[in-house]
């Protein structure tokens, strides 16, 4: 019963294809052609060139990016808490407005 079941490889269908027949061909070296040298391939587009103000001005702008994002986050945080403090301070006072109103009767 807990002895594991292999299963067998099932026989192929259909009809087999014979195997093909490779001969073996002389190879001739071509002594006419003479060899290729290599040549330098040209650039596509050209090489940027970047100006040092250029590059303060990228460094700045990416400064400003990072700022800007860290701010919004920081803020999408903080308005996180404050909604959850808030809601917290609403359960604390329905539970107490609940707990004397059954403390009266």
């Amino acid at each position: 019963m807990f002895r594991p079941k292999i299963p067998t490889m099932p026989a192929p269908t259909g009809l087999g294809t014979p195997p093909a027949v490779v001969e073996p061909t002389a190879i001739t070296p071509n002594a006419g052609t003479p060899p290729v040298t290599p040549t330098a391939p040209t650039p596509v587009r050209p090489t940027v060139q970047l100006a040092p103000g250029t590059v303060l001005a990228l460094v700045g702008g990416g400064t400003a990016v990072v700022l800007v994002l860290g701010a919004v986050l920081v803020s999408l945080l903080l308005a996180v808490a404050i909604t959850g403090a808030s809601v917290a301070v609403c359960a604390v006072v329905l539970r107490s407005l609940l707990t004397s109103d059954a403390k009266r009767r």
